[in-house]
């Protein structure tokens, strides 16, 4: 698949698997390219597409696909060279619990944990429907009005509003946005596109907000749910994501989401810990969305099913 998505998160084995202190072990190197820049330092989901494909490669079973990933990030690599230093902590009959480390300079940027599985049989049960919202445009236009000043990483993907108000504005509405997301380029579903994805989204308690901020990522899990359904055509790749923020305390702040298919299969669940930052250099300007509001005649609310706001679709956490 040669699409820059995957240009862009390749990685390179540098040595054979080794077994170090009883665990098989496996180097990695790999890239962070420009173009992918989320704030402070590269976008937290392009980061994990690179740390699970890298524990992927490891594994090399595609019987036993990604279950769960988590990633601590302890650090903002800068655009360069990358290794990523996999272990396989436990290789069971169908269970697989590896570890990842990724270093830039000898320094550690992020920490991983990660389970992948082949399935196990047990009733399915299903309580969480796709919300109905406005259907996908499938020529792969971004949503009109994107926040201006948005992070370079999004010039990467297509994102289409359909749920969520406008950031900075102390707005009372509840603190979820979320809509249509895929990459420019056609290419179908998989886990580390979906990595991307689950954090792709300016954060939902930048709804709350009334100054600027910024939200590094403290910890992104990751919970892979079904394999993706093969989807034909102009739906090839398009899923919608909805997130949401129920609490702030203390500069951090929640964020759940949800990702399914277009067919309603639920594909991903995610949660990550962020932290509320007041900058004056804030990714996402308030007076500049103020004045986008004002030149709409529109005032900041809430989207309904059929209506994007405004204002989505622009932007991530800052990692």
């Amino acid at each position: 698949m040669a699409t820059r998505f995957d240009r862009d998160t390749a990685v390179r084995r540098v040595d054979p698997m080794v077994g170090k202190h009883g665990a098989p072990t496996a180097s990695f190197q790999a890239d962070v390219v420009p173009g992918w820049r989320a704030g402070r330092g590269p976008h937290g989901g392009y980061l994990a597409a690179i740390v699970l494909r890298a524990l992927t490669e490891t594994v090399a079973d595609p019987d036993r696909p990604p279950r769960s990933l988590t990633v601590h990030y302890a650090s903002s690599p800068e655009a360069g060279p990358i290794a990523i230093h996999t272990t396989i902590e436990r290789a069971g009959r169908s269970l697989s619990t590896l570890s990842a480390r990724l270093e830039q300079n000898g320094k550690t940027m992020a920490l991983a944990l990660a389970a992948f599985s082949t399935p196990w049989q047990a009733p399915d049960a299903d309580a969480l429907p796709m919300p109905e919202v406005a259907p996908p445009d499938l020529e792969r236009r971004n949503t009109p009005r994107l926040f201006k000043g948005a992070p370079e990483f999004t010039e990467q993907l297509v994102m289409q509003a359909r749920v969520g108000a406008m950031p900075f504005i102390g707005a009372d509405h509840p603190m979820e946005l979320g809509g249509w997301i895929a990459l420019p380029e056609p290419r179908p579903l998989d886990q580390l596109s979906l990595a991307l994805f689950a954090d792709a989204w300016f954060p939902p308690s930048f709804i709350a907000l009334s100054e600027p901020a910024i939200s590094p990522t403290v910890d992104l899990t990751l919970h892979f749910r079904q394999p993706p359904p093969r989807q034909d055509g102009a739906l090839d790749g398009l899923c919608l994501s909805i997130f949401n923020t129920r609490l702030l305390r203390e500069g951090f702040f929640e964020e759940d989401g949800v990702i399914w298919a277009p067919d309603g299969t639920v594909l991903v669940q995610s949660r990550q810990l962020g932290i509320i930052m007041p900058t004056d250099n804030p990714v996402l300007k308030p007076e500049l969305l103020r004045a986008e509001a004002a030149d709409a005649n529109a005032t900041p609310k809430a989207a309904d099913a059929n209506a994007a706001p405004a204002a989505a679709g622009a932007a991530s956490t800052d990692s």
